[in-house]
């Protein structure tokens, strides 16, 4: 099969959704299937041998440009190709580009608009650049803010566009208003011109399908999966307890939830040797965040026990991985993915989350952590209390049975479920069945 996969990189950050992709065009290549693996606005960066392309469109400096003026809207493809060079973008990027949606409403309504709106010359060069490539099977976007793409490439290809679901509406809903509600709509129009949506887990399918009103039976589930090459079961020495968070630092992934569950915890645990470990992608933005994790340890006396290990390659985090007792990545929204819990649990690492999102059916599926209900002060379940997270912990420390039977299942559990190899398979039942069907889509748009 020939896939055209493109992929949204993050501003030279570690990314969730760039794993993914590289993950599932690595294994797809390995099975002898020729995937193009497509960059848009910056070259992604991954953890395992980056298989996407040199070449990146609609690059983010372009975007830029022609976004806040039209001159650039009109320059010539030679003058585009030096801002869109990836060494550029990558310097550019280095020095803290925001991906923050707060401040990119409008770029995002131009993007959605699709060839009507400004962006226009990008969609073009999208469309030329396939006229010099094999033409493929079957397209995939790699998230539903790019879904503008589809009809274009529909209609110069004639082949069946799929659209991935994989937690934009975190995005979506961080737009101020009206970008938000405008970009929803724009999202909704495109609905039509897709021709399978493809979401990470069955949470995001139902969420999704509510919010952009795409029908139930046009979505497939394939869950997450990754590659199991260089994990090893956790070191078990029965010595200091370590909590572990493996996430991007910023409030809405819950480090400071974490924090304050790590100090009511220790609390009723005495001078026993425990530690709080924090590793993933920190935004220059999000510094001042992180200090008032500090301060908040510093003000219970536990400075000393908490360190931040920053942005971890491969070997550094399977090494952090192996080195926890427990993993915990309280996020404060309905994450729909949760990548780090399978790296985790593929590590034998159990996790503590809270009873929401994707969290749920993971650790449901493969019985390798505790759910917590978060019970507020006042009866109503809340994202923000962590008391129920502090009584998990003390249970994974108090019942080292208890730790070592989650750890088995943990281990167990996400190779019988979450393999790259199993989510693979499982794009490929969906691709299949799309080029199988012939879809009144894709004459009505054409």
């Amino acid at each position: 099969m020939k896939i055209l996969s493109i992929t949204a990189g993050a501003a030279g950050m570690y990314c969730g959704s760039c794993f993914r992709d590289n993950a599932l065009a690595i294994e797809l290549l390995a099975r002898g299937h020729d995937v193009t693996l497509l960059p848009v606005y910056t070259p992604t960066r991954t953890d395992e041998p980056n298989v996407s392309r040199h070449r990146v469109l609609f690059g983010g400096i372009s975007v830029y440009l022609q976004q806040h003026a039209a001159l650039f809207r009109k320059t010539p493809r030679f003058l585009d190709r030096l801002w869109d060079s990836p060494g550029v973008i990558r310097a550019f990027a280095s020095r803290g580009v925001s991906t923050d949606a707060r401040l990119l409403g409008d770029m995002t309504i131009s993007m959605l608009q699709g060839t009507r709106g400004v962006l226009r010359k990008e969609f073009d060069k999208l469309v030329e650049w396939t006229r010099d490539e094999p033409l493929p099977d079957v397209i995939n976007l790699p998230n539903s803010l790019l879904v503008a793409m589809a009809e274009p490439l529909r209609n110069a290809l004639k082949r069946p566009v799929c659209c991935t679901l994989q937690g934009e509406e975190l995005f979506l809903n961080g737009l101020a208003a009206p970008y938000r509600e405008q970009a929803i709509a724009l999202i909704r129009q495109h609905v039509r011109t897709v021709d399978r949506f493809i979401a990470v887990s069955g949470y995001c399918a139902a969420f999704m399908s509510e919010l952009l009103a795409i029908p139930a039976d046009r979505i497939d589930v394939v869950p997450l999966g990754i590659s199991m090459k260089g994990y090893e079961r956790r070191d078990d020495d029965g010595g200091e307890f370590r909590v572990g968070y493996f996430a991007r630092v910023a409030p809405e992934k819950g480090l400071h939830v974490l924090a304050d569950a790590y100090i009511r915890f220790r609390r009723r645990i005495g001078t026993a040797p425990v530690r709080l470990e924090a590793a993933g992608y920190m935004a220059p933005g999000h510094g001042g965040y992180l200090n008032d994790v500090r301060s908040a340890l510093q003000r219970a006396g536990l400075a000393d026990e908490f360190s931040y290990r920053g942005a971890l390659d491969r070997p550094g985090k399977l090494a952090f991985l192996r080195g926890l007792d427990v993993l915990s990545v309280p996020a404060t929204y309905d994450e729909p993915k949760g990548m780090f819990l399978l790296e985790a649990m593929a590590s034998g690492v159990p996790v503590v989350q809270p009873r929401r999102g994707g969290f749920v059916e993971i650790v449901e599926k493969t019985g390798g952590g505790l759910l917590v209900d978060f019970p507020g002060p006042s009866g109503p379940p809340g994202p923000d209390n962590p008391e129920g997270l502090a009584d998990a912990l003390y249970r994974m420390w108090s019942d080292r049975g208890l730790l070592r039977t989650l750890s088995a299942r943990a281990f167990e559990g996400v190779r019988a479920n979450y393999t790259i190899e199993q989510s693979a398979g499982r794009l490929l039942e969906v691709y299949e069945a799309v080029l199988k069907s012939e879809s009144p889509l894709r004459s009505s748009v054409a």
